[in-house]
């Protein structure tokens, strides 16, 4: 019997996230924007494109957990070797000259990068800026996000308060822009900025505009240092209990970072069902601090991977971010098995997928959503290849992933993104970042680019 496909993937090795060893010279059948079998590579089959996966791998798509796209594109390397707070402040200073071009290159460009290192799915939190250039380039790069949009009326984002609640209190309004866009691919999440911007009734009001929509959360909790001081000093609580005391807490939060929580918050979040997004890379470059993986799986608690924005990793690649999260947790546990090959890829797509409340994706299976990523494997820094999950995790990088396929639809090509002049995008996003540097920083802060 010849088996029929929209796309088939054929000879490859199949990665599969969910604790099952990978399947061996195997073909993936995609047809209707779903997987439609896996079968052994002798199998005959008929397809309108076959894409030969001979010395790759092929994974479910990346989930990027917990990004900033077009906001942290523009600050990409501006302000480096700095402490957290300050580096806030200078952001936000930014921010508040941003306009819809550069931030519509911005996003085309984060789209691109993400497509080209075989992230197809992305957790986006709006920093209280404008989310219509986002949704004008995720029309034209089709990747899947659920875009949080950001409310803050405090600290550095004071300014942006009467905004934040003019769209608590007609979200509709507020969302218009992107009607038309919201279906099963891209969605809407509600995105507090943390707990040093936003106030209790903030807080509050937010709760209830989720519960009432039924909208996924998607916030700062336990980021850094000077946080746990503001929290102490201020409410006299760490910051999972005083938001635990506005009942805020529930399973529909996805909490970036958590690089300091005690041990009671720990269980507060196992309590309620809170999902955690890691930043292993952003957490140790802004010496924010280590999350305790080894706490918040012991509690069962979900953690997923996540790059943060580029202004603090300085890439969206969840390999890097995979191998970083591996050799960060063995030294800080002083144990060399913790956290396998299997479980960091599993953070970086199954995990994920649930932590950003999509949990139908980050799996390889009929009748999955066909979000596959190949990944070439014939290359001199990956040779040679013992242990399949081991090369993905330590030697392969973004560069080696030569197909990015989102519900059946090819986004990359043969290391192309479809559709998009890539030279044209980049030439385009330097323009206006540099354009937005020069009318937003002092002078003397001023660099030389090229």
């Amino acid at each position: 019997m010849i088996e029929q496909a929209d796309i088939a993937i054929t000879g490859t090795t199949i990665i599969m996230p969910d604790g099952r060893e990978p399947l061996l010279d195997h073909t993936v059948l995609v047809s209707d924007g779903l997987i439609r079998d896996l079968v052994p590579a002798s199998t005959p089959i008929e397809a309108s494109r076959v894409i030969n996966g001979t010395h790759s791998a092929v994974l479910p798509g990346m989930v990027n957990a917990h990004t900033h796209i077009a906001s942290n594109m523009l600050l990409r390397g501006l302000l480096e070797d700095t402490e957290l707070f300050a580096w806030l402040d200078t952001m936000w200073r930014l921010k508040q000259n941003f306009d819809h071009d550069t931030l519509y290159w911005a996003s085309m460009c984060g789209l691109v990068e993400m497509a080209k290192s075989g992230i197809t799915c992305f957790n986006e939190h709006f920093d209280a800026y404008s989310v219509t250039p986002q949704a004008q380039a995720l029309r034209e790069v089709g990747l899947r996000a659920t875009l949080g949009y950001g409310f803050a009326d405090g600290g550095v984002y004071r300014d942006v308060g009467a905004w934040s609640w003019a769209a608590v209190d007609d979200f509709d309004a507020a969302t218009a822009p992107v009607d038309g866009l919201t279906d099963d691919r891209v969605r809407l999440a509600l995105s507090p900025h943390a707990p040093y911007s936003c106030s209790g009734p903030l807080w509050q009001a937010i709760r209830g505009l989720a519960d009432d929509r039924a909208l996924p959360i998607h916030t700062h909790i336990a980021e850094g240092l000077n946080e746990s001081a503001y929290m102490a000093s201020t409410y006299g609580r760490t910051t999972v209990e005083w938001l635990d005391d506005l009942g805020f807490l529930g399973p529909d939060i996805t909490a970036a970072h958590c690089t300091q929580l005690t041990a009671g918050d720990i269980a507060l979040f196992a309590e309620h069902g809170v999902k955690v997004a890691h930043c292993p890379c952003c957490n140790a470059k802004l010496v924010s601090g280590t999350m305790d993986l080894k706490q918040l799986w012991s509690a069962g608690v979900t953690v997923g991977l996540g790059t943060d924005g580029p202004a603090s990793h300085n890439t969206l690649d969840m390999f890097q971010e995979m191998k970083f999260a591996a050799i960060t947790h063995k030294q800080t546990t002083a144990d060399p098995t913790f956290l396998t090959t299997r479980q960091v890829l599993a953070m970086a797509t199954q995990q994920a997928a649930t932590a950003m409340h999509r949990p139908e994706l980050g799996a390889i299976r009929p009748g999955a959503p066909a979000d596959l990523v190949v990944v070439d494997l014939d290359r001199p820094h990956v040779a040679p290849v013992y242990d399949v999950e081991a090369a993905l995790v330590y030697s392969t990088r973004a560069e080696d992933v030569t197909h990015t396929i989102v519900g059946g639809d090819l986004v990359l090509d043969n290391r192309e993104v479809v559709g998009v002049d890539e030279a044209q995008v980049v030439a385009r996003f330097r323009e206006c970042a540099l354009r937005l540097r020069d009318r937003s920083q002092p002078t003397d802060r001023k660099r030389t680019y090229v």
